[in-house]
């Protein structure tokens, strides 16, 4: 089982990988994933963006400095608390996170439709266990209102 999935998680790695390279191909997909999570959940502070990533905060400051400098994020500040820098996407941002999405969910039901119909079945109950069980949100069918990685 574990092999199997691994072989599914190379296979949705390298969609994930060409699907940004088609839109930008200068972003990493760490970077990506930064751009995924300020899309789905609002402007962020560091840490909180950090916790969400599950990397340090030195490391999503560097990720934020690359991405201000090519324009997909921009910070600010809390009208709460000044001292207190807010991470967002910018209009660049959003626009790559909703066209590699788009292209990601084509070139997966193009994947999906070579399948046998009844296997099909089967892989939407083992998905839904596998991505509840490792606590991941359900993303909706559709055109995203909040594009998830």
């Amino acid at each position: 089982m574990v092999t199997a999935l691994l072989t599914a998680s190379r296979l949705l790695v390298a969609v994930s990988a060409r699907s940004l390279a088609a839109v930008e191909d200068s972003l990493t997909l760490p970077q990506f994933r930064m751009l995924v999570v300020l899309d789905g959940r609002g402007p962020l502070s560091l840490s909180r963006l950090a916790g969400e990533l599950g990397v340090q905060p030195s490391t999503a400051m560097r990720m934020i400095d690359r991405l201000v400098a090519a324009g997909t994020v921009a910070r600010g500040v809390t009208a709460e608390d000044r001292r207190t820098s807010m991470i967002s996407l910018t209009e660049d941002g959003r626009r790559i996170v909703h066209e590699a999405t788009s292209r990601r969910r084509r070139e997966i039901a193009g994947i999906v439709d070579v399948m046998p119909p009844g296997q099909r079945r089967h892989l939407i109950e083992a998905l839904q266990a596998f991505t509840e069980a490792g606590g991941e949100p359900s993303v909706e069918d559709g055109p995203q209102t909040h594009a998830t990685w």
